[in-house]
């Protein structure tokens, strides 16, 4: 069946209107959408989805980005200022508690006194919930940061990986290559090559959620935009997203 060329470049240009690219701005990468519009002005705006920026249909990716390097300081001001809005804050002291997958997990330690740190693991108690470490109650805050981080991240990796094998599979793509991310606005990315990236504070929120930036994620392997089409990509392997893009949104 032969496609009518006026309707696909209409397509084409539509989908053109809205781009994922990044940006070093002071030296840090910052990701960005960019999103063509029939404006005047160059207009800006930072939430739990990150940098937008509205630009003129005729302006030049690089009359763009030298907005942006100009108004470098400011991004990145207003970046930091979302990431701590009322993000999670973790404690690192015995006894306190480290969500894992929306479920309250607690820190404990266990009589055993083990010489050589380099050989410490954190030991899990599915029953309780708990985190056991092999170590007197005398822990600092950043031995009991290096560990609950490193446990945090092994989560993360085999969560992920499952969770990312399972939605390529439903849009019949291949797994991409994965990566965890320490984004400070975004839940997670994929660039250009394909890479997807996940923000391992992911791993402290349920599955649901998880659930959604993955096949949020992976939507961009077959539309790298946020096109109607990007959204019925997601719809297709995550009916429920609307809802869920809501409560992920009120999370931040």
């Amino acid at each position: 069946m032969t496609r009518d060329s006026s309707q696909s470049s209409c397509v084409d240009r539509k989908t053109r209107k809205r781009e994922m690219r990044r940006v070093t701005l002071n030296g840090k990468e910052v990701p960005y959408t960019l999103k063509r519009r029939r404006c005047r002005a160059i207009g800006m705006k930072i939430d739990c989805d990150g940098l937008t920026v509205s630009a003129p249909l005729r302006e030049s990716l690089s009359w763009v980005e030298s907005v942006l390097q100009d108004r470098a300081k400011w991004v990145l001001k207003k970046l930091d200022e979302w990431e701590n809005k009322e993000s999670v804050r973790l404690v690192w002291e015995e006894s306190e508690i480290f969500p894992l997958l929306g479920e309250p997990w607690q820190l404990a330690t266990t009589a055993s006194r083990v010489m050589q740190m380099a050989k410490v693991k954190v030991k899990t108690n599915v029953e309780r919930r708990q985190l056991a470490l092999p170590l007197p109650s005398t822990l600092t805050t950043q031995e009991v940061e290096k560990f609950v981080m490193e446990w945090y991240h092994k989560q993360a990796l085999v969560c992920f990986s499952k969770r990312t094998a399972c939605f390529a599979n439903k849009l019949g793509v291949p797994r991409p290559q994965l990566r965890l991310s320490r984004a400070k606005t975004q839940w997670g990315s994929c660039d250009m090559r394909g890479i997807v990236y996940l923000n391992w504070r992911l791993i402290q929120l349920p599955l649901s959620l998880v659930d959604y930036v993955v096949a949020h994620e992976l939507s961009h392997l077959i539309e790298m935009n946020h096109s109607s089409a990007f959204w019925k990509t997601v719809e297709s392997i995550y009916p429920n997203y609307l809802v869920v893009r809501e409560e992920l949104r009120r999370l931040r």
